[in-house]
């Protein structure tokens, strides 16, 4: 089946979806009308939600706010088009997920992809749709912004971050070449997959010269591997991608290194995704948590088939499986890898060994690292089941906020990957975004009534738009009336 849409969209069909929408939007009352009360710091007006990212979470969580009355500001250091991987360095022909998955959709029909999908190209070629293209998500993510009204700066990025004990959150922030601190009640960090880290290196690569090698998720442009021996190091969906990219951009080779000697056939955090586990992960008893979590990992997640057929059906595409790289060194202007199984010459190579939580890569955040509580600290697992992944997650409270013992850092929210020990993967992926979207917006409207009580309940006090003028009845004669029904 085909996997790519239709060259020639039918702009009428997205615009009368555009305007079916907006007719959606009226009758949920969305968004919300405004109800916190406007706050001032030094003079400064202090946000009610600040968000780091406006990436599919980022977005996805300012739907579910505007259903709840508050409205945030997402700051994204990418230029505008480009947040997220999707466009950068996302290198998969189509996303892993089926398309019938809402994603960020919110419960709002005319807002889903499906919805965006037919209406420019027909029911026909949705039918006969396999997978979404990587950049058609990307496009329907544009689109997303424009038509939610997503108050996006671009081109913003977040340097440091500071709690304070009153509550507020210092975020300094660069933009067109200066500094600014930004003040806000609540900070969202919704930074995607790396989003408290960054690509995990692996101790091989140590004194290996930059121009030698890269990690699967870094810009780059792949035509420079025209006519190279290429390595690929790992066996998962982003190796398989990174390797069919390097021959479809014309490399003399690619042999992957696959430590395992065989690769993993069954996905089993798919067999995981029920609503149970997305709604519950947060109640079950710790042993659970750690348990469902390290045997995903354990099990790894194999290739898409997609992907896997993608480098096979390259004849110099080689499958090296029990394959572990040693130790690498660079000889003139070759890297000689070592591996059990030999020594490959090669002149590239790529690593797609995943990423690490790693606050180190992360140098905004140096402010709160020292002073968030890790799983870690919480719990240690039976023998057999360490988990150093597990280990440096952040041990979250019931609405994604970071522990610790440092004053104000419950008012900043984990709403990426790294949550997923403590409240599942509803923080990034597709399948479960809109649930990890609304659970965190409701959740941040019911702390801002609970801190602003004082002020609701003078206003409740105030309320003075009468229901009844006083002309809608006549007082009776209670005497005469009762005379009446006595006679």
């Amino acid at each position: 089946m085909s996997t790519t849409a239709p060259q020639t969209p039918q702009a009428p069909g997205l615009q009368a979806l555009e305007e079916r929408l907006q007719d959606d939007f009226i009758t949920l009352g969305w968004p919300a009308k405004a109800w916190i009360p406007a706050t001032s710091h030094q003079g400064q007006a202090v946000h009610d939600v600040l968000i780091i990212g406006a990436g599919q979470a980022g977005l996805a969580l300012h739907v579910a706010l505007g259903q709840v009355g508050i409205r945030p500001v997402l700051l994204d250091r990418a230029p505008q088009d480009f947040e997220g991987p999707w466009a950068t360095t996302a290198r998969m022909e189509t996303l892993r997920s089926p398309k019938e998955l809402t994603g960020p959709a919110m419960g709002i029909p005319s807002l889903s992809f499906r919805a965006w999908f037919i209406a420019q190209f027909g029911n026909a070629a949705w039918a006969a749709l396999d997978k979404i293209p990587r950049l058609q998500w990307m496009d329907y993510l544009r689109w997303y912004r424009r038509v939610t009204g997503a108050d996006v700066r671009n081109n913003h990025a977040v340097l440091a971050v500071r709690p304070q004990a009153s509550g507020i959150v210092e975020v300094d922030v660069q933009a067109q070449g200066s500094t600014t601190t930004w003040y806000t009640r609540r900070l969202v960090v919704a930074t995607g997959r790396d989003g408290l880290g960054g690509a995990q290196l692996p101790a091989f690569l140590q004194g290996v010269p930059p121009q030698f090698w890269a990690h699967s998720s870094d810009a780059m442009d792949y035509a420079q591997l025209a006519g190279q021996h290429v390595g690929v190091v790992g066996a998962g969906a982003s190796a398989m991608d990174s390797a069919a990219t390097a021959l479809e951009n014309g490399a003399a080779s690619v042999d992957l290194l696959v430590r395992r000697t065989d690769l993993p056939r069954i996905n089993k955090s798919k067999g995981s995704g029920t609503p149970g586990l997305t709604h519950g992960q947060y109640l079950l008893p710790d042993e659970w948590k750690w348990r469902i979590r390290h045997y995903i990992n354990a099990q790894q997640v194999p290739p898409p088939q997609g992907s896997t057929l993608r480098v096979s059906r390259h004849a110099n595409a080689h499958f090296n499986l029990g394959c572990a790289v040693q130790r690498v060194e660079p000889v003139q202007d070759k890297l000689h890898v070592h591996t059990t199984q030999g020594v490959f010459v090669l002149d590239f190579l790529i690593v797609s060994t995943g990423f690490a939580i790693d606050w180190r890569l992360r140098p905004e955040f140096a402010d709160i690292a020292p002073h968030v509580r890790l799983w870690g600290q919480r719990f240690t697992p039976e023998a057999g089941q360490e988990d150093a992944e597990l280990s440096a997650s952040p041990d979250l409270g019931p609405l994604f906020e970071f522990q610790g013992d440092l004053p104000g850092l419950q008012h900043i929210h984990c709403f990426c990957y790294p949550a997923a020990l403590s409240h599942g993967t509803v923080s990034g992926d597709i399948p479960a975004i809109s649930d990890g979207a609304r659970k965190l917006a409701q959740g941040l409207a019911a702390l801002f009534y609970q801190a602003d009580i004082a002020q609701h309940f003078a206003q409740l006090q105030r309320y003075a738009e009468p229901e009844l003028e006083g002309h809608e009845w006549q007082p009776a004669d209670s005497s005469a009336r009762i005379r009446q029904l006595q006679s």
